[in-house]
């Protein structure tokens, strides 16, 4: 087991564009996706369920055949405002988080809310509540195939609906095609569908798209080593080294560099608080592998104080191909306090 020298929290807030006119598209393909037997809606009491109240999807996708941990969960509120928070983990470790928010757009959203909480309440194929539909079903989905579960919560009523199935790809790539274990899956994937691309966007994409999971041996801001760019490790001398330097009164994590390596995500000295520095993705390339690296700094109405430091992020993932190449630096700005 991997041991780190302390966790990682952290998150990216940034706008996201509405796309609600893609609903239609998406509306349309989803009428291929039926289920099996009666597809007569259930009536669920007066009114559409979820009318005052919110819709949530969580998408869990394993990575590296379940060695790491892709978690995506998005909620909308029938007000229109929105949120998705995204975790990577490897080796039961938190790697990085990013939190995404609605824009300005809460009024078209909460329009968009309703007309989508009516089709999924009353018109096929996009009805959750038919008879061939179980709510009682929890499915155990292996180490190639994503858990959905997906939430209707009703607060005039006080109540809440779930369901939960499994389906290939992540939250920006579900489809509802051989998604399971029953016929009537397909429904639950393709109300993800439909709620990921009215709040996010058809053309929205994870922040760790096509990454190797990672996890968090250490992060922080005063970094004593000599490192003042980016750089990885694949055996245990060079890392010890580095550590020796890096965190001088204390041990250097485990880490097994048969199977894993170590990335040290670093920028050099920064003037003022506030600056941190994050690994996003690693990725694997028709020449290698490229790693990216983001610098979030304080926003323009932030005052941060003037504290020479040296903001750092080290992270333990799968070994990846040689060379290891860095792409520039992102530069993210971030609200004052977050």
């Amino acid at each position: 087991m991997i041991r780190a020298r302390r966790s990682a929290r952290s998150g990216v807030t940034a706008q996201a564009p509405s796309r609600v006119r893609a609903l239609l598209g998406v509306l349309a393909l989803g009428a291929g996706f039926t289920g099996c037997g009666d597809d007569t809606p259930i009536e669920p009491g007066d009114g559409p369920f979820g009318q005052v109240g919110s819709l949530e999807i969580t998408v869990e996708s394993p990575l590296a055949l379940g060695a790491g941990l892709l978690t995506e969960n998005l909620r909308w509120a029938a007000t229109g405002e929105w949120s998705l928070e995204e975790k990577i983990f490897y080796r039961g470790l938190l790697g990085d988080g990013s939190s995404t928010r609605h824009g300005d757009d809460r009024a078209e959203l909460a329009l968009s809310y309703a007309g989508l909480i009516n089709k999924l309440n009353n018109e096929p194929p996009q009805s959750l509540f038919v008879q061939e539909l179980s709510p009682d079903l929890f499915p155990e989905c292996g180490e190639t195939l994503s858990r959905i579960t997906l939430t209707i919560a009703d607060e005039a009523r006080d109540e809440t609906k779930t369901w939960i199935r499994c389906a290939a790809g992540m939250l920006g790539t579900l489809t509802p095609a051989g998604a399971g274990p029953d016929a009537a899956a397909a429904r639950v994937v393709l109300a993800a569908v439909l709620i990921r691309d009215a709040t996010l966007g058809i053309r929205w994409t994870s922040a760790y798209h096509g990454s190797v999971p990672f996890g968090t041996l250490d992060r922080g801001g005063d970094s004593k080593s000599n490192l003042r760019a980016p750089a990885t490790f694949i055996d245990a001398g060079g890392f010890t080294a580095f550590w020796v330097k890096h965190a001088p009164a204390t041990a250097p994590p485990t880490v097994d560099f048969t199977k894993d390596m170590v990335v040290v995500g670093i920028v050099g000295s920064r003037p003022e608080a506030g600056d941190s520095v994050e690994v996003r993705r690693v990725l694997q390339v028709a020449d290698g592998s490229l790693i990216h690296v983001v610098e979030r700094l304080p926003g323009a109405y932030c005052s941060p104080a003037a504290r020479t430091h040296v903001p750092y992020h080290v992270v333990v993932a799968p070994r990846t191909p040689i060379p290891h190449r860095f792409a520039d630096i992102m530069l993210e700005p971030v609200s004052c306090g977050g």
